[in-house]
């Protein structure tokens, strides 16, 4: 049996996540106890092997601490049982999880009449810690709305019922902040930026104008055949250390141009010899 985990802070996103798993047609529980998870396991593969082949499990804060600090324990239990599990972590920004609970005015599980709502994310941060720093893949949602997390996830994990890695190739624009969950991260601002030509200024990578403008770049091609290289011969000492997932950043000023364009180009590289491989434009309006 393959076991999901999504777990989070709150206001992150992780009950979006866990519907997603559902639509994909995962047996999914909410909130079960860390304590449970064992018996959980045993339960659903019954007499006979893999009477559920996939689940997903969502846990929280709400779990007493002592319950949370197991959870290292209660893993190698699971995997001693035979079950593949992978963590997904989703978090974001505080000052985000702030507006976003200002603007929803939902209560924070954590928050007490003498407890102000930061000091409530921080302890669930801490609270949160033992699964979060063994978590597979770390998704932060603080620049995606809920329709952007609910494809991300799908990318993410819907050809996770196979063996191979899911690579990610995700452009992104520096000035607005480096993505936390990032494995790799390059940095092509030396490049030429098709932003200082007038007639490419409001295209995207995307856009023919703009590839041809890039592809023309000398400079451009090689930086595209380090990372490739550099790529091709560390995947695979990744899948090795049974990795899952890994991400590749490719980040430049805006998020718009260059960075799209390399992205694209690389996805599409390695999709001629790899499956479960996809590109996101984190920046691009």
């Amino acid at each position: 049996m393959k076991l999901v985990v999504i777990s989070g802070v709150s206001g992150s996103g992780k009950s979006t996540a866990l519907h997603v798993l559902e639509d994909l047609d995962y047996y999914c529980i909410d909130n079960l106890p860390v304590g449970l998870l064992p018996a959980f396991a045993e339960q659903v593969q019954g007499p006979t092997n893999e009477v559920i082949r996939y689940a997903a499990i969502g846990i929280d804060a709400r779990n007493l601490p002592a319950e949370l600090h197991r959870f290292p324990y209660i893993l190698e239990q699971l995997k001693n049982k035979g079950v593949v599990v992978e963590i997904i972590f989703i978090d974001a920004d505080d000052n985000i999880l702030l507006k976003r609970f200002s603007e929803t005015r939902r209560k924070h599980p954590l928050t007490q009449q003498e407890i102000p709502l930061i000091e409530a994310i921080k302890k669930e941060r801490e609270l949160l810690d033992p699964i979060a720093i063994r978590a597979d893949l770390i998704i932060d949602t603080s620049l995606t709305n809920i329709y952007q997390l609910r494809d991300l996830v799908k990318q993410r994990i819907s050809g996770s019922t196979s063996q191979s890695l899911s690579l990610l190739f995700e452009s992104f624009g520096f000035k607005h902040g480096l993505p936390s969950d990032a494995d790799f991260v390059f940095d092509i601002r030396c490049l030429p930026n098709p932003h200082w030509e007038t007639s490419l200024r409001e295209l995207t990578g995307l856009d023919q104008p703009v590839i041809d403008f890039l592809d023309e770049q000398p400079i451009v091609a090689e930086m595209y055949d380090h990372i490739h290289h550099f790529m091709q011969t560390w995947i695979p000492r990744f899948e090795a250390e049974n990795r899952s997932y890994l991400t590749v950043a490719i980040g430049c000023t805006g998020g718009q141009h260059r960075s799209v364009y390399l992205a694209h180009e690389l996805a599409d590289t390695f999709k001629t010899t790899r499956d479960n491989v996809s590109v996101r434009h984190r920046d691009l309006k």
